[in-house]
């Protein structure tokens, strides 16, 4: 193939003239990247995809100073490379508020992750603690009369039976967090599904001396998955058994508000902190002192029922009301 040599020189000179001026906007953004690089990520995508643009322009520019470019042509291209660069920033603006708000999460999600682990570790190990001694105690022959060896075994239980609800409760937030929850839709009558609630919860409420009373006649209809429905009822009750007094009394209504139907367990706790209110919900959170008994739980089941709430596109409320608090949930019709 026969070359052009003076085609070759030019070629030759326009692509170190590029480089040359496209070294002008690339050495500096890099200097810039390199100070920002602890800096949000949308200012370093921002950066770099100006810095590209300059490039580019500088590059043009310097060619067109050599006369490689007609004035008519560089007129074009000024318009275009501008225009362009405009939309590719703006796209780079919102890939990068959207890798921002990624990452958040993540670190979000990282921090939570351990903050259950510390909070589960700790649960866990106190009753491992006490049926290992209780085990060696049995084991030793240290105890051998019938009504304690009898006593250990139910205290041995009780604990079993706790551990087990911890680890259902993790099982359950991780398919929530996780996005793996998947719910089976139906219209479910909330009134069989609290009145079925109530009677599981009766025996651990008489058990403390706290009545459960359902006062709501006329339950409307809603659209939800009735297992994980249930849990959500479920887990009111308990929380509102758990913090609840002898004495005390708990409340369950209902009924629908516009478009959604709508339940309600109220009891007489003595009130969460206004402090508290805004984090009830949050893992592994157990109140101050007055809401925190020896026996509680993980601090799992209030975020479970949010994040079960969250999934059938309802809301959940916390609100103190005399001599207690209200935990409201609705949910569409």
């Amino acid at each position: 193939m026969v070359r052009d040599p003076a085609l070759l020189r030019d070629l030759a000179l326009i692509l170190l003239v590029a480089l040359a001026g496209a070294l002008v906007a690339c050495v500096p953004g890099a200097l810039l990247l390199r100070r920002l690089h602890r800096r949000s990520i949308t200012l370093n995508i921002l950066v770099l995809q100006v810095m590209t643009v300059l490039a580019v322009l500088a590059g043009i520019l310097a060619v067109a100073a050599e006369m490689f470019i007609s004035a008519h042509d560089l007129h074009v291209i000024l318009i275009v490379v501008p225009l362009a660069g405009f939309l590719g920033v703006a796209t780079a603006w919102w890939a990068g508020k959207r890798m921002t708000r990624a990452a958040i999460w993540a670190e979000d999600a990282r921090d939570k992750e351990r903050q259950v682990v510390a909070w589960v570790s700790h649960d866990l190990r106190t009753p491992l603690a006490g049926m290992r001694a209780m085990a060696e105690a049995l084991e030793d022959g240290v105890v051998s009369d019938p009504a304690t060896v009898a006593e250990y075994h139910r205290r041995m239980r009780t604990e079993t039976d706790r551990m087990a609800s911890l680890v259902d409760d993790l099982f359950e937030l991780s398919r929530i967090d996780s996005g793996s929850l998947r719910l089976t839709l139906t219209q479910v009558a909330l009134g069989d599904l609290v009145s079925d609630a109530v009677a599981a919860a009766e025996p651990l409420a008489r058990s403390r001396g706290v009545r459960l009373v359902s006062t709501t006649q006329h339950w409307p209809q809603v659209t939800a998955s009735a297992p994980e429905l249930s849990r959500i009822v479920a887990n009111l009750l308990l929380n509102a058994i758990r913090y609840t007094p002898s004495d005390g009394t708990i409340t369950v209504t209902g009924g629908r508000e516009g478009d959604s139907g709508w339940l309600a367990v109220a009891d007489t706790c003595g009130g969460i902190a206004d402090t508290d209110l805004p984090r009830v919900f949050d893992v592994a959170f157990r109140g101050v002192k007055a809401r925190t008994p020896g026996e509680g739980g993980g601090g799992l089941g209030l975020a479970i029922v949010r994040g079960l709430v969250d999934a059938h596109g309802g809301q959940v409320a916390v609100e103190n009301v005399g001599g207690g608090c209200r935990f409201t949930v609705k949910l569409p019709s």
